[in-house]
């Protein structure tokens, strides 16, 4: 990926940076006086990464700068005036709801693009993960989390609800009971429980997360990257589809595998 594909202005409103080295692509919440607190703006960056992402980008890494991943929600954004350049969330309220879920709807690919067969990625969680932070974590493949990363949804306690895509792979991680105990409870769940529950990938000191994150990404990297995308593609479709219609997809991949190999071996 090269960074100039992505409007600067774009990033810089979104409080996003972002850096790339060969394989490697790392997304940067860079609001630490916030406590990188999220705003559309950071949404809208979010997706202008994913849609700029270079083929040859394999893994995107997602972190939040200083202690904490990402508070959620800027508070501000329910406010009359919203922060400095953006609306308030309550101007929303003077639309349709068609248009209210189409803005949503944009909102969200800033998330979705994470899950994407053609990449890996890899949230790095230290402090907390609230709301908006929370999902973001969730739309990463694996979490990466310093012994002090606690998350909590609290969209409920706001009276709204996680719509940035975050309740299907919380509900796929841990079961829906424990999905509807965490997001009803607005609780904290700290990293030795998350770990339990399965949302952790790993959990490490703080002092030792870049070299866990080091050790991961050269691990993903180090197959041929067409054979891990396409049993990322199974392990996703697995949890939608019957046995043989996932037999039927797992036997057109090894197809496509066979050809792909035996391409390479022939130059």
């Amino acid at each position: 990926m090269n960074s100039t594909d992505v409007d600067p202005e774009v990033l810089e409103r979104g409080g996003v940076r972002l850096e790339e080295s060969g394989l490697v692509a790392t997304i940067t919440l860079d609001r630490p006086a916030t406590k990188n607190a999220q705003t559309p703006a950071t949404w809208t960056a979010l997706r202008a990464v994913g849609a700029a992402l270079d083929p040859a980008v394999r893994v995107v890494v997602v972190r939040g700068a200083g202690d904490t991943f990402s508070s959620g929600l800027d508070r501000r954004m329910l406010g009359a005036e919203g922060v400095e350049g953006e609306a308030s969330l309550l101007s929303l309220l003077d639309m349709p709801d068609g248009e209210i879920a189409e803005s949503i709807a944009g909102w969200q690919e800033g998330f979705t693009w994470l899950r994407r067969p053609d990449i890996v990625s890899i949230a790095v969680v230290q402090g907390a993960a609230v709301g908006a932070g929370f999902q973001l974590a969730l739309s990463c493949d694996l979490r990466v989390l310093a012994e002090d990363a606690r998350f909590s949804m609290r969209e409920p306690i706001l009276g709204l609800v996680p719509d940035l895509t975050g309740t299907k792979p919380l509900v796929e991680l841990v079961g829906y009971s424990r999905a509807l105990e965490i997001c009803a409870t607005t609780r904290w769940v700290g990293a030795e429980e998350a770990r339990d529950l399965g949302l952790a990938t790993v959990v490490v000191p703080r002092e030792e997360v870049d070299g866990a994150v080091d050790d991961l990404v050269a691990a993903l990297t180090a197959p041929l990257y067409g054979a891990v995308t396409a049993t990322k593609a199974l392990l996703q479709s697995a949890a939608v589809l019957d046995l043989d219609d996932q037999r039927r997809v797992e036997r057109e991949a090894q197809v496509r595998r066979f050809r792909e190999l035996a391409a390479l071996m022939g130059e």
